[in-house]
């Protein structure tokens, strides 16, 4: 990672190797100092931007959680009913962790993501893409004039969420080989439908 940063980006540039050092070899082994190693920089520059490494980790989530958001948000704007919001998620949702497999990594292996599955209320603690989903998805019920009991609509999230990360987790891991490119699948609409 060492000079491909530029000016100004040197926070992101401390965070995505953070990501890596943890994914590497776990949050226990993280330090400002091996952060700013893998960065080539001075063992002082990140405390220009963490305090310590709980503030690193705390930006590090974050940072990927915002990320991830914007991209599930853009998805859900540009469609034009909730059918197709939930279905661009799903596709966006993939090729999200196809671009930062190391962000898939870091999230769901060791961060503590919060999704109540209940469609009747929102919590302020639920993690902010599944809340969009979940949001698409009463949409979609009022669209369509649906009527599901409230077991069947955890079942249906769980389905829809399971599909889009089932897929992304598939596709993050090194081992697995396979002929199908993954963007272009996605946009025909051949993994996700």
């Amino acid at each position: 990672m060492s000079d491909n940063y530029h000016h100004g980006n040197l926070r992101q540039a401390l965070i995505d190797a953070g990501i890596k050092i943890i994914n590497e070899s776990g949050e226990e082994s993280l330090s400002l100092r091996k952060v700013a190693a893998k960065c080539n920089v001075s063992h002082a520059a990140p405390y220009a931007h963490f305090k310590d490494k709980d503030e690193l980790i705390e930006a590090m989530k974050a940072s990927v959680t915002q990320q991830f958001t914007e991209t599930l948000t853009k998805a859900v704007e540009d469609a034009p009913d909730a059918e197709s919001a939930i279905l661009e998620m799903g596709k966006n949702y993939v090729l999200f962790f196809i671009n930062k497999p190391d962000y898939f990594k870091f999230l769901f292996a060791g961060q503590n993501i919060i999704a109540h599955i209940s469609t009747d209320k929102q919590y302020a603690e639920d993690y902010p893409p599944f809340v969009l989903l979940k949001d698409a998805y009463k949409k979609w019920l009022k669209e369509t004039k649906v009527k599901k009991s409230k077991k069947e609509q955890e079942r249906d999230l769980l389905n829809i969420w399971a599909t889009a990360h089932g897929l992304a987790s598939i596709a993050c891991m090194s081992g697995v080989v396979t002929t199908i490119d993954w963007e272009e699948e996605l946009s025909k609409g051949l993994l996700i439908h």
